[in-house]
């Protein structure tokens, strides 16, 4: 089974129980080609590895609405007993009980699928608030049947729906380049960074706006190498115009009318933890004092 398809198959095996993300015991052991009760005897044989936050039972009214859900198809398919259920954690933990290869490689692809789950997640916080706030209206018999579906396609296909705040770990290095390149990518107007470290790698980020966006770097200062690879860039790409600004501490991406205070140079994205957020103001004040 290749990796991606096996990552596809336990990200349906992830559900939201107590607002955290877990997995059954029984499909964790269907994965790692155990029986369930071998893989219970072997977490109760090392119980000190499994607290109550990586580990814990489910109770009946969990049960009932996980088949309400349609998350499993009935009760039956639990073998007859309330489950244990396992965090992200705890199924680390299973790796120092279960040690085949088979057991580390599937190990391994049930914490890329967390990782995955945990980042979609973050990246559709607002998506999912709206879609709360539809079905609010719903009951409320506001909207028709049909207009919440239509809504809820319309946020799906929407692409301008971006996260307000998050974290990215170091080694994120992807996940964070992606997340820029995205914000870059929706600005229809304008472009301003603020960022007193700024290299090559900034200019090819920038190049990815789309045409006619107006670009604007400001730094604490301008350097030899700079300058050449601003000149460079400005001769094949739309220019940026690029000024030294002494007064800023922090980092701040204004995309069109929006301002996202990033905690890392864009340069250095991902290589350590870094947090970003979209404040609640508004652009036109620090456009105006910035001058541009």
């Amino acid at each position: 089974m290749s990796e991606l398809v096996q990552v596809v198959k336990i990200e349906k095996r992830i559900y939201t129980i107590r607002g955290m993300q877990v997995m059954l015991d029984r499909d964790l052991a269907e994965l790692y080609g155990v029986k369930p009760i071998r893989l219970r005897e072997q977490v109760k044989r090392n119980s000190n590895r499994f607290p109550e936050d990586f580990m814990f039972q489910i109770s009946e009214d969990e049960v009932d609405y996980m088949v309400s859900q349609n998350a499993i198809p009935s009760k039956k398919h639990l073998g007859g007993t309330l489950p244990y259920v396992f965090t992200e954690q705890g199924v680390a933990g299973i790796s120092g009980v279960l040690t085949s290869n088979r057991a580390i490689e599937i190990n391994i692809a049930i914490m890329r699928a967390f990782v995955k789950m945990r980042q979609f997640l973050s990246d559709n916080a607002d998506l999912f608030m709206r879609l709360e706030s539809i079905e609010k209206r719903q009951l409320l018999h506001e909207i028709k049947v049909d207009e919440k579906f239509e809504q809820l396609f319309n946020a799906l296909e929407d692409k301008s729906i971006k996260p307000k705040q998050g974290i990215f770990f170091d080694g994120q290095i992807f996940d964070a380049y992606k997340f820029v390149c995205d914000l870059i990518r929706s600005a229809t107007q304008r472009i301003i960074l603020i960022d007193n470290y700024v290299d090559e790698s900034v200019l090819t980020l920038l190049s990815k706006r789309e045409a006619g966006v107006t670009t604007n770097i400001l730094t604490n200062s301008i350097g030899n190498a700079l300058a050449l690879d601003i000149e460079k860039f400005n001769r094949q790409y739309p220019a940026i115009d690029v000024q030294t600004f002494k007064s800023s501490h922090d980092r701040f991406l204004i995309i069109d009318d929006d301002i996202y205070h990033i905690g890392a140079s864009l340069k250095d994205l991902g290589k350590r933890w870094f947090a970003f957020s979209k404040m609640d103001v508004s652009a036109i004040e620090m456009l105006q004092r910035v001058n541009v």
